[in-house]
This record gives structure tokens, sequence and C-alpha cells, in this order.
């Protein structure tokens, strides 16, 4: 279809006198078009919303409320359970919604309020998995400073430069996105507005959106990652100079969890973001994407709960208590 040539009025877009395209909508073309694949995808990507929404919910409701899990480790640990639930929250009830209905229409208000928390937040994780890691760094091997150097105000300082950084650098790049000019097809090759399909939209030049896109995600992964990898370069000197295996085993077990998070989140995002966005590439960064955006927010409190004693021994006193308060009742 060629818009120079053609003017919609209630549609996709309009043309104004000056030859120039006011996109109202795009159009989010998913995961499939099969509408026997939509209906059940629809229902597995509900059961994961669900289960996302559950396990973290249950994880920050358990952390805010048992004496014993009000340490630094699990302050950041509620953060990401908070940043997960609002990560899945951004994607997911559209992309259900698409799977039911015949328009896969969104707003381009929806769109860029979409493709800017997606980045703030996930910018936002990156650092608190890093805070995380120096959490594990200093209780390991400053074991006897640790209060004090993660005190509260540390802890609460890591975390809001965690989402202030995040969404600084989500503002500025959603509005370099949206700065660019679409004129062509307005039809989106991902389940979400993305940054790379969107670039891909565009028909004015993308050299400096493509290029502070990149030194946005390659600065973010590769700092964080080297915080993380530095802490625990560290930690396992430190593990290494245990002279009992039982203590190794316990200094290394504290760290398990994390490390697990880590290499879910960073590799899928590695393969997302450090490369030129082609088609080719987009239609592998969809099945990637399926992983950090529904599967890493719904794992995550699974992966810290079935490992972590003292999260099994909060949720067992709060579902005795629960039990207790009913009899009592």
């Amino acid at each position: 279809m060629n818009f120079s040539k053609k003017t919609v009025i209630n549609g996709d877009e309009k043309m104004s006198s000056s030859n120039h395209t006011i996109v109202t909508e795009f159009i989010l073309l998913g995961l499939t078009d099969d509408p026997v694949l939509e209906k059940i995808l629809f229902g597995v990507f509900l059961l994961i919303y669900l289960i996302t929404l559950a396990g973290n919910l249950c994880m920050i409701v358990l952390i805010r409320n048992n004496s014993r899990l009000q340490t630094p480790m699990y302050f950041f640990l509620s953060h990401l359970s908070f940043v997960d639930i609002c990560y899945s929250s951004n994607i997911t009830p559209n992309l259900l919604y698409n799977f039911l209905s015949d328009q896969k229409a969104i707003s381009y208000v929806g769109c860029f309020s979409q493709c800017f928390l997606f980045i703030a937040i996930g910018i936002t994780e990156l650092y608190i998995l890093a805070s995380m890691a120096l959490d594990r760094y200093i209780a390991i091997c400053s074991p006897l400073q640790y209060s004090t150097r993660m005190s509260k105000h540390i802890c609460i300082s890591l975390v809001m430069f965690s989402y202030m950084f995040g969404f600084l650098n989500g503002l500025s790049q959603t509005l370099l996105t949206f700065h660019l000019s679409f004129c062509g097809s307005l039809e989106i090759n991902h389940f979400y507005c993305a940054d790379p399909p969107l670039i891909m939209l565009a028909c004015s030049d993308t050299y400096v959106k493509k290029m502070a896109m990149f030194v946005v995600a390659g600065f973010t992964l590769s700092s964080s990652l080297f915080i993380i990898l530095l802490s625990y370069l560290f930690i396992l000197v430190a593990i290494l100079k245990i002279r009992t295996a039982e203590g190794r085993h316990k200094a290394f077990s504290t760290c398990s969890s994390h490390l697990t998070t880590v290499a879910i989140f960073y590799g899928t995002l590695f393969c997302m973001y450090l490369r030129t966005p082609s088609e080719r590439s987009v239609e592998e960064s969809k099945v990637i994407a399926v992983f950090y955006t529904f599967l890493s927010p719904m794992l995550n409190p699974l992966i810290y709960s079935l490992r972590n004693k003292h999260v099994i021994r909060a949720m067992e006193q709060m579902v005795k208590g629960n039990l207790f308060h009913k009899n009592a009742v």
C-alpha cells in the first residue's frame, strides 16, 4: 500500500497537507496467525501469567511480613519480584487480548508506553541483579562488616539508582524511537512494541537511534554483568579458601539461585539486543523474548524459594498461621 498517494481518515494513519504521516496506531503481528494455535497459546500464557503473579506476590508478602527475611538479600529480592510483576504485566494482558481478537492494533500512545516501560524495567532489573551480586560478595567476603556496608540506607540507594537509571534510559531510548518517521507498513513483527522491529518500520534515518540503542544496551549489559562477574570472582576465591567441603557448599548455595537467574536473563538479552536488526533477527528475537518476558519472571520466585530453606520456613509459618486463624474462627 502506497501511503504517499492515499489518505486514510479513520484508519491506522492520516496524511497531512505537508505529506507527513501521522501515526495513530500500529498492528502487532504476534507469535502466530493460526486461530487454533492462538487459542492454545492464550491458555498457556494465561496460566504462566497467573503463576507469575501468584509466585511474585507471595514472595513480596512473605518478605514484608516475616521478621527473619528482613535482610538486604531479601530486600533486593522483593524488588526483583515487583519488577518481574511489572515486566510481565506490561505485555501479557495486551498479548492475551490479541489472541482472542481479530483486531491486533495497539494505539500510538499504548505502543510508546509499552516500549518505554519494557526498556525501563529491563534496565532496572539488570542493576537490581547487580546489587544482589554485591550483597552476596560482601556477605561472603566481609561478613563482619556486612551490617555496615549493606545498611538500610545503602540498600535503598542502590534500588533507587536502579529505578532512576532504568527509567531515564528507557525514556530517552523511547523518545529516540518515536522521533522516527513511520510512513510505510505499520505492522510490527513482534508480540509487543519492541525497539528492533519498530526501527525496521522507520522511513527516516535510523543511524542515531541504532547507535544509541547499541551504546545503551552494550553499556547497561556489560557494566551490570561486570559487577556481577567481579563479585563472583572474589566470592569464588573466598569459597576456595574455606577448608571444609560442607562450608564451601553452604557458601556457594547462597549464590546458586542468583546465578541461575542471571544466566537466564542476561543470556537472552545479549541475544536480543547486541546485533543489527534484520528480518531474521526479529523472528528469532520473538522466540528469545518469550524466555525473558514470560518464563524468567515466572521462574524467579520458584528458583529463590524451592532451594531456600528460609523462604520455605516462612511459607510454612504463613500457611500454619492461616490454618490456625481459620480453626480459631
